[in-house]
């Protein structure tokens, strides 16, 4: 998907198809997404859904959440994504049932190489287990798994997988600082 550069200051990174298939997309979520009632939460589902997305049961993606590509996205039932929101989705990014992503989050699918003279685009996907909860305004960076049942707390930056089930990290880079109960 993405196109190997030969000129970090010129050229696509991605093919026309896609660019073309965002920038439909965007004027979707211009138009009929971003203005939607917030309940709305199933009209939303359909527009993802008619992009690739899949989308469970009774989830929740709020009006000014942002996806870049939603045929890059999967979540399962139980879901709730909040506003502000940012699923840079380059790579996969898949929500695994009952996770909650809250305002203002970013997760990232991608990057640079900064050691290579093209400056090429990377990527790596993003993967949240069941009931995995990230709170407001925390930072994923590519190719990282939250582990089940964990939480990111406020403002917590990921750069590595957190491997911990039921744990609550936080901090820049998150570290764990408490165990969460588990929950059926």
């Amino acid at each position: 998907m993405i196109i190997q550069r030969t000129d970090r200051y010129s050229g696509p990174s991605f093919s026309l198809e896609n660019r073309i298939r965002r920038q439909i997309w965007n004027w979707i979520w211009l138009l009929l997404f971003r203005p939607s009632p917030r309940t709305f939460h199933r009209w939303r589902a359909t527009l993802l859904r008619l992009f690739g997305a899949r989308i469970g049961q009774h989830v929740h993606i709020y009006p000014s959440v942002k996806v870049w590509a939603p045929w890059n996205l999967s979540v399962d039932d139980h879901c709730a994504v909040a506003d502000g929101c940012t699923l840079y989705n380059i790579s996969p990014i898949r929500l695994a049932d009952h996770v909650i992503v809250s305002q203002g989050s970013h997760l990232c699918t991608g990057s640079h190489d900064y050691n290579d003279p093209t400056f090429q685009l990377i990527s790596a996907p993003i993967t949240l287990e069941r009931h995995v909860w990230i709170c407001a305004e925390a930072f994923l960076s590519p190719g990282v798994t939250i582990a089940l049942g964990s939480v990111v707390a406020p403002r917590a930056v990921v750069t590595r997988s957190l491997g911990q089930p039921w744990t609550v990290y936080g901090g820049m880079p998150a570290k764990p600082i408490a165990q969460r109960t588990p929950q059926a």
